[in-house]
């Protein structure tokens, strides 16, 4: 009897499945009849990818692995930086180069940082801006190899219009810039799971019942614009796809290297560069071999039980840069085979009137299991410079990196090679008020540790030294003085200055 209830149950849950996706497609029709012109065409194109993630949304049971069937990755699937470097490189660098398309995720927003618009465009280092630095290493590469490295920017509808301006400035630059558009997806009401949008407008109303679907659909749309074919069309081979946010991420010439001289039958089509998993990484994914393929593990699809598990240090100890070098011919065969298979990523959002809705998301690291020969390399730390935080941007700001043509590299005069551990409190979230903290920026390069809380300002030519934790109680505040050394201290309330 058991059996036979079991069955019917599968066969209602089934019946609601269907009733649920038919619901959601003759919503996604109705919602494309009100889009206009060629607008009408990219959005059903954007609309068949989103309902092939909503299928499978539907169809998933449970967590996306099974612990017990989680290996580690074998010896020669994580390779040494150093073992790729040791292979020198070629006389003909220009030849590599020419092979090769730079791709920045370019879809996000400055909001984390208190910023409208992308947060590109926010001021790093000199006044340049992420892009601005972007483009500066592309040219050096270009006029020192005498090679043509295009620059493509995946935009998404928050970004697009902002980021086209601005690309006026780079026209005399040598650097080709190609942008394409990621796909514009409905979110999802929580509790009916049909689109929250009544039609394809983005403003009014319908100005947050959209969003971008994570950086796992450049794949689809970077192949449906059309761009994808372009550049394989020109001869381009591989794709260099970082977060423009990472000012780590610059071309490496040894990867390069390593992936264009392999031989034809064993060439690998994806190669996700992952570094040493530090306290302050242990959420990032991390690469797992499981039924006989390399495969991208994210915190999301772990089990409440192993999540420790996860983060510890031991057992997992590399994470994912989003760092990645990939095939381009291999991503339109897999494209064309709809062989692209992602762990769904669903994210819980609340929208301004309280509406709770869920988002169906995908990363781009997640597709490293259906490429061929995919590899891990085991890169330095100094290629992860991620700047989510104000936090990160005094790290980049400061005398701890030296800049030339647009990287970033650590000061000599740094006796140790880690970054040290910054904390700014919530005066100091919003960039602009970030600034106004800071006459000039500390020198740090003897600095371990800082934390800094409360109404705080630095005046000019500060320095700080070994761990500093500067903490201002509600209702005061702290000027440090110009000029002061600060080494070991801890500095409160009434500004006295006390020993660490």
């Amino acid at each position: 009897a058991s059996d036979s209830n079991t069955n019917r149950m599968a066969q209602f849950q089934e019946v609601m499945r269907q009733q649920l996706e038919s619901s959601m497609y003759a919503d996604l029709e109705k919602l494309l009849s009100t889009a206009k012109g060629a607008e009408a065409e990219v959005s059903k194109k954007d609309f068949e990818g989103f309902r092939k993630l909503f299928h499978r949304f539907l169809q998933v049971k449970g967590p996306s692995v099974e612990w017990s069937k989680i290996n580690r990755p074998p010896e020669d699937s994580i390779q040494p930086y150093d073992k790729i470097k040791a292979k020198g490189l070629p006389d003909n660098i220009a030849d590599s180069l020419n092979k090769l398309v730079v791709v920045k995720l370019n879809g996000g927003l400055g909001t984390s940082m208190g910023c409208k618009g992308p947060k590109s465009l926010i001021s790093v280092r000199n006044e340049n801006t992420f892009l601005d630095l972007t483009v500066q290493q592309i040219e050096h590469l270009n006029k020192t190899y005498n090679a043509d490295v295009p620059l493509v920017l995946m935009n998404s509808f928050n970004t697009n219009d902002d980021t086209k301006k601005i690309l006026q400035k780079y026209r005399h630059h040598r650097v080709k810039i190609h942008t394409f558009n990621q796909s514009r997806y409905p979110r999802i009401n929580k509790e009916s799971l049909l689109p929250v949008a009544k039609d394809m407008a983005m403003t009014g109303e319908n100005a947050d019942v959209w969003y971008p679907p994570g950086h796992g659909d450049i794949y689809a749309s970077f192949y449906n614009s059309g761009l994808l074919e372009q550049l394989i069309a020109e001869g381009k081979e591989y794709i260099f796809v970082s977060n423009i946010d990472n000012l780590g991420a610059t071309v490496d010439l040894y990867i390069l290297n390593h992936l264009v001289s392999q031989p034809n039958g064993k060439r690998c089509e994806f190669i996700m560069e992952v570094t040493d998993k530090t306290r302050a990484d242990v959420k990032g994914g991390t690469l797992i071999q499981y039924d006989g393929k390399l495969r991208l593990l994210e915190i999301a699809q772990v089990p409440k039980a192993h999540v420790d598990e996860f983060k510890s240090v031991t057992k997992f100890k590399i994470f994912n840069t989003n760092n990645l070098w990939i095939s381009l011919s291999a991503i339109k065969r897999l494209q064309e085979q709809n062989a692209m298979d992602m762990e769904i990523i669903v994210n819980p959002k609340t929208l301004d009137g309280g509406l709770n809705v869920i988002q169906l998301e995908t990363a781009v690291g997640a597709a490293i299991k259906c490429f061929e020969n995919a590899l891990g390399i085991n890169v330095p730390r100094s290629r992860f410079l991620p700047v989510k935080t104000t936090s990160d941007l005094l790290l980049v700001m400061s005398n701890l990196y030296s800049l030339e043509a647009g990287c970033l590299t650590m000061s000599e005069r740094r006796e140790f090679p880690t970054t040290p551990h910054v904390k700014l409190g919530s005066s100091f979230t919003k960039v602009q008020e970030y600034l106004t903290r800071f006459e000039s920026i500390p020198d740090m390069l003897e600095l371990d540790h800082l934390t800094v809380s409360g109404d705080v300002t630095f005046g000019k030519h500060v320095s700080l030294k070994g761990t500093v934790i500067i903490i201002a109680n509600h209702g005061d505040r702290i000027d440090i003085p110009a000029g002061s050394m600060l080494e070991n201290k801890i500095v409160s309330g009434n500004l006295r200055i006390l020993d660490h």
